[in-house]
């Protein structure tokens, strides 16, 4: 699972209900984040599979969403209280 590389992903919905479907997809791909942007660590095959689920859920007249790889090979620079993103030795999903 190490070495997957780390994306943020963001995204801004007018509509509530296509907002909560947007945060339930965004929440099953992410380690963290916060109200609508959200680190994930991605392998190829899940980042064309988060990409392929927010375009089922968004309206894009409406709609945005931003997926963005972080350089590997640059330090990640944290402010305040914020925790650097770390990818986990494994996930839990149950």
């Amino acid at each position: 699972m190490q070495g997957r590389p780390l994306y943020v992903a963001a995204y801004d919905v007018r509509d509530p209900q296509r907002l909560r479907k947007a945060l339930y997809v965004l929440k099953r791909y992410s380690t963290g984040g916060q109200k609508s942007v959200f680190e994930c660590f991605l392998t190829e095959t899940a980042r064309q599979n988060l990409i392929r689920e927010a375009q089922a859920v968004l309206d894009e007249r409406y709609d945005s969403f931003l997926i963005l790889q972080v350089d590997g090979h640059r330090p990640v620079h944290t402010l305040g209280i914020a925790v650097a993103p770390q990818d986990p030795p494994y996930f839990y999903v149950g």
